[in-house]
C-alpha cells in the first residue's frame, strides 16, 4: 500500500499562555534537582536544528509540543500505515471530527497549535515517518508570518520536508495545501499569503509524487481574507469550513486510490452507448496540436511568465488498454477519467476519441472538479469550459452548481449547433461546431474527473 502525506498550509491561533510550570521538589538538603528533559521537548536552543526561521518558545506552546508529542510516541504501533494529517492549529483543531470526515481511511492527526514550517520539519522524523504513512496531508506556514518570516522561509522549509519524505518513500503519495487566508489585523495579509502558495507550487514543480490543493481559493472572500462565515476568529475555520476542507480533500484520496476504490453500478440509458468502458483507455489518445493552438501557445508564454505549459502533440496516438496516459496526466480507475493535478500548478493537456461524430448527437457525461479546477469538453473541436465554475468560471451565477461533487452535462448538437446544459441550466444556448470531429477532455489546472461518459446518434443501436 502507497503511503501518503498531507502537509496543510494553515493559521495557527495562539492560545492563552499556560501557567508556568510548578518548580521541582526539592531535596532534604533543601538543593533543587533539575527535572529531567523530555526528548520530545522542544530544544533549547535554535543552533544545529534543521531549517531556518522562527521557531516558538512561548511556554504554553512548549508545553503543548511536549504533551502532544509524547502521547503520540505512545501510540506508533496503533497509527502505522495511516494517511497521516500534519500541520499546526488548523489540523489540531480538526480533533476527532477528522476520523468521521474520511470514514474509509485511517487516519491521524498530526498537528501542534503554533506551530511553524521549522518546527515541522525537526519533529517530522518521529511523528510521522515512524508511522510509515499511507499518504501525507501537509497544512502548515501561517504562523511563520505572525513571526515575521518571509515567504522564501516558508518555501525553502517547505522543500525540505518534502525531500526528508521524499527520502524516506520517493512514491509516497503528499497532499500540500496552500496557505489559507487570514487578515492583515492577524499579522496575515493576503499579499505574503499568496506569494508562499505561488512559491509552493514553484517548489513542488518538480515533484510528481506531491499535489497541491488549493486551499487559498477555495475559502477566500472578494478581499482576497477569511470568510467570517467559515473563519469566525479569521484564522480558524468552523464547522462548514472542515466539512468544505473534507470536501475538497475527498477526489484527490479517490485518485490516490485510498477510497471510491469501485465505480457505482451504472448502465446508459436506452439508445446511448459509452464512450468509457470505466477501467482503460480504449477508444481515447491524443492527435497533432493544431496550428491555431500553436500560435495561441507561443503568444500566451511571450506575454505571461504565469502562462500555462502546452505540450506540443506532433503525432496521433492510441491508448487502448492503458490505464495511464504515457505522460501520467490522465488516469483510467474506478468508473472515471481523472486529468490529474499537474506539478508546478498548469498544463493543458487533451484526450481525445479516436473516432469522430459527423452526425447530429447527445452526449452525456458527469464531471467533478477540485477548488479553482480548469478543465473542458471539446466538441469536434470548440471547447465547453468544465471548471469549478462558481470560483474559476465562466458562470459564475448557476443555481444548481455542486461545487467539489458532481455535476452533469447534457450536450444536444442539431445541424451543427450544440446547447449545453448543466443540472437542467443552460450554459451556451448555441454553440457552433465544425462538420465532424472527435469528443475530447482537457485538464489544465487541479484536478478534472470525467465519468458516465456516453452519447445517442442516429447509428446508435
Amino acid at each position: 500500500m502507497r503511503s501518503i502525506t498531507i502537509i496543510a498550509f494553515g493559521f495557527l491561533a495562539l492560545s492563552a499562555c499556560a501557567a508556568p510550570a510548578s518548580p521541582p521538589t526539592p531535596t532534604a538538603s533543601n538543593s533543587p534537582v533539575a527535572a529531567p528533559v523530555s526528548r520530545f521537548a522542544l530544544p533549547a536552543s535554535d543552533n544545529g536544528l534543521l531549517g531556518s526561521g522562527p521557531i516558538r518558545r512561548y511556554p504554553w506552546f512548549q508545553k503543548l509540543w511536549t504533551e502532544r508529542r509524547t502521547t503520540w510516541a505512545g501510540q506508533v504501533e496503533r497509527d502505522q500505515q495511516a494517511v497521516v494529517f500534519l500541520g499546526d492549529s488548523i489540523t489540531q483543531g480538526w480533533g476527532t471530527a477528522l476520523a468521521t470526515s474520511f470514514p474509509d481511511l485511517k487516519v491521524v492527526n498530526r498537528g501542534i497549535s503554533g506551530d511553524t514550517t521549522r518546527g515541522v520539519l525537526i519533529r517530522l522524523q518521529e511523528d510521522v515517518l515512524t508511522l510509515h504513512p499511507t499518504a501525507v496531508v501537509l497544512l502548515i506556514g501561517t504562523n511563520d508570518l505572525e513571526e515575521n518570516a518571509t515567504p522564501w522561509t516558508v518555501a525553502s522549509n517547505l522543500r525540505l520536508i518534502l525531500d526528508t519524505l521524499h527520502g524516506h518513500n520517493p512514491s509516497l503519495p503528499v497532499i500540500v495545501c496552500s496557505v489559507m487566508p487570514s487578515s492583515p489585523t492577524k499579522k496575515r495579509p493576503a499579499f505574503l499569503i499568496r506569494r508562499i502558495n505561488q512559491l509552493i507550487l514553484e517548489a513542488t514543480s518538480d515533484q510528481p509524487q506531491v499535489t497541491v490543493l488549493d486551499t487559498w481559493k477555495l475559502f477566500a472572500d472578494a478581499q482576497n481574507d477569511a470568510p467570517l462565515a467559515e473563519f469566525p476568529d479569521l484564522l480558524h475555520p468552523n464547522a462548514a469550513g472542515y466539512a468544505k476542507f473534507a470536501a475538497a480533500l475527498r477526489p484527490l484520496f479517490a485518485t490516490l486510490g485510498l477510497s471510491e476504490r469501485a465505480a457505482e453500478a451504472f448502465t446508459p440509458e436506452p439508445g446511448f452507448v459509452s464512450l468509457f468502458n470505466g477501467y482503460n483507455l480504449d477508444g481515447w489518445g491524443t492527435r497533432p496540436t493544431n496550428e491555431k493552438e500553436i500560435a495561441t501557445t507561443i503568444r500566451m508564454q511571450a506575454t505571461d511568465l504565469a502562462a500555462p505549459h502546452w505540450p506540443v502533440v506532433t503525432k496521433p496516438a492510441s491508448y487502448d488498454a492503458l490505464t495511464r496516459s504515457p505522460d501520467g496526466r490522465w488516469l483510467a480507475r474506478a468508473g472515471s477519467i481523472v486529468a490529474t493535478t499537474p506539478p508546478g500548478g498548469r498544463s493543458i493537456q487533451q484526450l481525445w476519441t479516436t473516432r469522430e461524430f459527423p452526425q447530429n448527437f447527445v452526449l452525456k457525461l458527469e464531471f467533478r472538479a477540485t477548488p479553482n479546477a480548469d478543465g473542458g469538453v471539446y466538441l469536434r473541436g470548440p471547447q465547453l469550459q468544465a471548471r469549478d465554475y462558481l470560483i474559476a468560471g465562466p458562470y459564475l451565477k448557476l443555481a444548481h452548481f455542486r461545487p467539489l461533487d458532481w455535476n452533469e452535462l447534457i450536450i444536444t448538437v442539431t445541424d451543427g449547433v450544440a446547447h449545453c446544459t448543466c443540472n437542467g441550466e443552460v450554459l451556451e444556448a448555441a454553440l457552433k461546431l465544425p462538420a465532424t470531429g472527435p469528443i475530447g477532455l482537457e485538464g489544465d489546472r487541479g484536478q478534472l474527473e470525467y465519468r458516465r461518459i456516453r452519447i445517442r446518434t442516429p447509428a446508435s443501436p
